[in-house]
């Protein structure tokens, strides 16, 4: 498996090692979970901001109607007639 080496203050380290004493597991373990749970969050929030531009595509014309104030300047000249 390929591995990383990541370097950490002594702060960091001691903190790492108190938590990971605390939790019952190894620092390895520790690292990895967080490393692991962050690429998560990353992964959901890619996939709801893909949803979101999607659901604002399909749904474009609607929201100019209902925010007109929020379309650019382009768009409500060309909506005018201009």
């Amino acid at each position: 498996m390929p591995a990383l080496n990541v370097e950490f203050s002594d702060r960091e380290l001691e903190d790492l090692r108190q938590i990971a004493k605390e939790r019952g597991t190894s620092m390895k373990a520790l690292v990895r979970e967080a490393a692991a749970a962050d690429i998560a969050r990353h992964r959901a929030l890619q996939e709801g901001a893909q949803a979101f531009r999607r659901f604002f595509a399909a749904h474009a014309d609607e929201f100019a109607a209902a925010f007109p104030d929020d379309e650019p300047a382009a768009a409500r000249r060309a909506g005018r007639g201009a």
